[in-house]
């Protein structure tokens, strides 16, 4: 009989040459490049290394700021299904429902490497869902929809649009380096939601809108979300050996320690504890939400860690302070995750597009017999 393997651990679909992950070293690169070398570099350089495999030139990089802004803005239909929505959705739940049906009209041109005309399609959606998370945590709130912005920098427009004035440099090089670090990860769970909704010929804007509805799972995207509430309810570093023992006696989990991929410590989280607790460390309640978080990592470590196989932290755990740090709310971590992602869903579905076929896997049947069977 053969055996069965649920969570395809181990599994070889497909081939990439987007991203590496090597869980034994804890290193991970995207189209050969270290992530910790990319992390120094501008956002876009980076996406357009991403989706076509080469280093943009300057006349490149500009284009491509130049399309993002063109198809930033929101049209009127897509204002008034914003606006139709209950205010108690959350904005993952937002960004499934409004990805499939945003006017994908070209607004300019943008010149990309032979074979990848469907790029342009991508970048609205990617252009576009900075936006709809600023109107949504407007909408929510309160206010009104933000005026367009049109800085060149897209994660600028972002923080700008988002809290209403201009974002001070350091929030904005931190968001670039934070975002470089969640655009890609191979074959993760949301990435082959979003092919085996091209392999049955869906169209992008259904794969994008699957890989997002996949991601906002808490052992996937949504583990940013729930890591910070726990170190909320925590307090304070002193309660957090018996808070992980709870939970452990509980037989819960601690979401944000550990990853099924990284045998040692997960790469983007070495980079991201140190960016937490320098933007941590100017104020009292971030300072020790931050030490609470760092006393939870180190009590796991202690629980946890078997011969082998070491548990840290992942990519999820700080990544909450970076972003509670820079005001945004808890509920809008995964959605942020999710802005960065898309260019990386866009990056597969454009490599796996000219060999896709239908991913049809099987099931073992141990219901009743049928009838059919003993006649």
């Amino acid at each position: 009989m053969t055996n069965l393997d649920i969570g395809l651990e181990g599994v070889v679909v497909g081939e990439t040459a987007i991203s590496h992950v090597d869980g034994a070293l804890g290193r991970l690169s995207y189209r050969g490049v270290d992530v910790a070398e990319l992390a120094r570099r501008p956002f876009l350089q980076v996406v357009w290394l991403l989706l076509f495999g080469q280093e943009p030139n300057q006349e490149q990089e500009q284009q491509l700021a130049r399309y993002l802004m063109l198809h930033r803005e929101m049209t009127g239909a897509e204002r008034a299904m914003l606006e139709a929505l209950p205010l108690d959705t959350h904005p993952m739940l937002m960004l499934q429902s409004l990805v499939p049906v945003l006017d994908l009209t070209v607004r300019g041109d943008l010149e990309v490497p032979f074979g990848a005309e469907a790029a342009r399609e991508g970048l609205i959606i990617t252009a576009r869902l900075p936006t709809l998370v600023a109107a949504w945590a407007r909408r929510i709130s309160g206010q009104s929809f933000p005026v367009p912005s049109f800085r060149s920098d897209p994660l600028a427009a972002f923080l700008e649009s988002f809290h209403d004035a201009s974002p001070e440099p350091l929030a904005v090089s931190t968001l670039n380096r934070a975002q470089i670090l969640q655009l890609e990860h191979s074959y993760n769970a949301g990435t082959f939601s979003g092919r085996v909704a091209l392999g049955a010929q869906a169209p992008l804007q259904s794969s994008i809108s699957a890989s997002i509805g996949t991601l906002f799972g808490k052992l996937h995207g949504g583990a940013d979300e729930a890591a910070l509430k726990f170190a909320y309810d925590v307090g304070c570093p002193d309660k957090a050996d018996q808070a992980v023992q709870d939970v452990l006696n509980a037989r819960g989990r601690i979401m944000g320690i550990g990853h099924r991929e990284y045998q040692v410590v997960d790469p983007r989280a070495t980079l991201l504890k140190p960016m937490a607790r320098d933007l941590c460390a100017d104020n009292p309640d971030h300072a020790r939400l931050f030490a609470t978080l760092e006393a939870i990592e180190a009590s796991c470590y202690r629980r946890l860690s078997k011969p082998g196989k070491e548990l840290h932290a992942n990519v999820e755990f700080y990544k909450g302070a970076v972003f509670h740090a820079l005001g945004v709310p808890h509920q809008f971590f995964t959605a942020m995750f999710a802005m960065a992602r898309s260019y990386g869903y866009l990056a597969h579905a454009l490599e796996f597009k000219p060999v896709a076929r239908l991913i049809r896997p099987r099931a073992r049947y141990i219901g009743p017999e049928p009838a059919w069977a003993s006649a």
